[in-house]
């Protein structure tokens, strides 16, 4: 899946919360700290990491292309 960004970043919890994949704030940061999600090929804990354009996530089965 595809995210366009509307501003420079955003973070990362924010991303997984505005793209339905978690119910709350507080279940993005969870799953975040638990070490469930990648960035570019990574484990990213950092729930305030600032996602740019040409990142990629995965978050379990889902992978989401910054744009």
């Amino acid at each position: 899946m595809k995210f366009k960004l509307e501003d420079e970043y955003i973070e990362l919890y924010k991303l997984l919360k505005v793209l339905d994949l978690v119910d709350s704030g507080a279940e993005a940061k969870l799953i975040i700290a638990e070490g469930h999600v990648s960035r570019n090929g990574e484990i990213e804990l950092r729930k305030r990491a600032k996602i740019r354009g040409g990142d990629i996530v995965k978050v379990a089965d889902a992978i989401i292309e910054v744009v």
